[in-house]
């Protein structure tokens, strides 16, 4: 399932648009059923500045560790501070539930540069 409303990136990212400048992070559900069950997560802080392309926090599964990269510069707004306690949300809703951060975009117009839903389709397929 890969919802056609979304921006995602090649690191299996997605982002969704809230209104003018803001966008709600997560990782797609490719990614969570590659990583297995998630057990903890590592989110940077609300106020922290992040740049797009760099690490800003870790995902631990029972198989392995993975990066969270940002999709986009700006600040962060909000994290989902639920996963602390409920880790396993990001495998249960990955679209919901399971999201990571909200960002206040340095630039709105960096959702240009990622993936359609069909784009990122075709990656995941290949």
């Amino acid at each position: 399932m890969i919802p056609d409303e979304l921006h995602y990136t090649p690191e299996h990212e997605w982002v969704r648009r809230e209104g003018d400048d803001e966008v709600t992070i997560g990782i797609t559900d490719f990614a969570q059923d590659a990583l297995g069950d998630i057990v903890y997560v590592s989110l940077p802080e609300v106020g922290e500045a992040l740049g797009g392309g760099t690490s800003v926090g870790e995902l631990e599964s029972t198989k392995s560790v993975s990066d969270v990269y940002a999709p986009v510069s700006g600040a962060v707004v909000a994290r989902n501070d639920a996963l602390e306690q409920t880790p396993d949300l990001i495998n249960s809703d990955p679209y919901g539930e399971g999201w990571l951060l909200r960002v206040k975009l340095d630039d709105p117009s960096a959702l240009d540069g990622l993936l359609d839903a069909a784009g990122y389709g075709d990656q995941i397929a290949s």
